[in-house]
């Protein structure tokens, strides 16, 4: 029942997924149950081995408060998807709702896993190197250096099993690249990443290095990072404005823009988040549970859906709880 245009978008999301898994591949689809069935008749579909409905009448709104949206509304969909998943009926849980909710319940019904402190929101982001994953992206806006160290280990673990990065590079994202800039978290948290030779530790990274992909996983607090998420998304909403009033001072000739629109559009792709898995996962929960944008669309939710599949089939979150295990 998440995202913009849920239920509709999310079930044809969730029929093209099954249609177009490899592998064999069911979906729990969780919320009130007549709205389901009339999305799903919608799609020509029905109830089947690889798609089922589960009652979940109530709905969390993507205005309302998380926490105490989490708490008072138990019949919610999160509520009781998350729910499956702890109980072993699903091997992951997604959403394209309320992020707040989803990590509030996700705390709430799965926990954390043993020695996480806070779980971590990494996000995708576009470079001239295909892309890096950013973290964290908005869950935690206060860290400590600990926390920034955390959000290290579980991104380059994260890039080693879905990026397929062997040794990713992990830089910290800072006002200088020098070891001494930056405030005293920042710092701080530069001399942990130092100590652990199990990270492919390159030093601070600037914000300007972030684009031509300085590193592979790039760690910031989730104020600093959800900053530099919004200003990845306004480029592909101001560049071409940009672009049209300078071809009309130009006077450049239709056919030529036409290349020029042709080459933005090849750009675009690249700052599309359906492109890259769909959505985020939430890293340090006790399960594999994934987030995806409330603007989702039914591509979006697919691949979402067969990217939370693959990181369950790759037991990503055993991986780090097995990292972690021995801190």
């Amino acid at each position: 029942m998440g995202g913009d245009d849920a239920p509709a978008v999310v079930v044809e999301g969730a029929v093209r997924a099954v249609r177009q898994a490899s592998e064999p591949l069911r979906v729990l689809l969780f919320g009130p149950e007549a709205e389901l069935r009339a999305a799903l008749a919608a799609q020509g579909a029905t109830e089947d081995e690889a798609l089922a409905i589960i009652d979940a009448p109530e709905v969390i709104g993507m205005a309302e408060a998380p926490v105490a949206a989490a708490k008072a509304k138990p019949n919610s969909s999160i509520h009781r998807g998350l729910g499956a998943h702890k109980q072993g009926l699903a091997d992951a849980f997604l959403s394209a709702g309320n992020t707040g909710a989803v990590m509030a319940a996700s705390l709430f019904i799965l926990g954390r896993l043993p020695g996480v402190a806070r779980p971590s929101l990494p996000t995708y982001y576009p470079t001239t190197k295909g892309v890096c994953l950013v973290l964290d992206a908005g869950s935690n806006m206060d860290c400590k250096p600990e926390h920034l160290l955390q959000f290290a280990r579980m991104g380059a673990i994260y890039a080693q099993h879905l990026l397929k990065i062997e040794q990713p590079a992990v830089g910290l994202l800072n006002v200088g690249e020098e070891p001494g800039k930056g405030n005293d978290a920042v710092k701080a948290a530069y001399a942990l990443l130092q100590q652990r030779p199990e990270l492919h530790f390159v030093g601070n990274v600037e914000g300007r290095d972030v684009m031509h992909h300085r590193a592979d996983v790039v760690v910031c607090d989730g104020f600093v990072g959800n900053v530099i998420l919004k200003l990845g998304e306004s480029i592909m909403t101001a560049l071409p404005k940009m672009i049209e009033q300078e071809m009309a001072d130009l006077g450049l000739a239709p056919e030529h823009q036409q290349t020029v629109w042709h080459v933005l559009g090849s750009l675009r792709r690249r700052f599309n988040p359906e492109d890259y898995g769909g959505g985020s996962p939430l890293l340090g929960i006790e399960g594999t549970v994934f987030v995806g944008h409330g603007s989702s669309s039914a591509r979006a939710v697919e691949r979402l859906i067969l990217t939370a599949a693959r990181a369950a089939s790759l037991n990503l979150t055993r991986s780090i709880a097995d990292a972690f295990n021995g801190t």
